[in-house]
């Protein structure tokens, strides 16, 4: 298991659009990713658990990836936010 944390860069935070991308690219990996948000933990491969975690800009998320391919997962979901998610 690894972990990383991740400040929410795009001005909107993760509404319908971001919280797609994050979800593609999350669901090309076998690993569970999920993150944790104030009190919340979050499925990164659905959309409407991302959209339910109410993350906004400026936002501190951790992401969790758990599985054959954690590494890879975790560092493709941490670049996706970092580079806003197509915003």
């Amino acid at each position: 298991m690894v972990s990383q944390k991740v400040i929410i860069k795009n001005p909107t935070g993760l509404h319908l659009r971001p919280a797609g991308i994050l979800c593609k690219e999350a669901m090309q990996y076998k690993s569970l990713i999920t993150f944790t948000f104030k009190d919340n933990t979050a499925n990164a491969k659905s959309v409407l658990s991302v959209l339910g975690a109410c993350v906004k800009s400026g936002d501190e998320i951790e992401f969790i990836c758990d599985g054959e391919d954690e590494a890879e997962a975790l560092a493709a979901v941490v670049a996706a936010v970092e580079d806003g998610l197509g915003e």
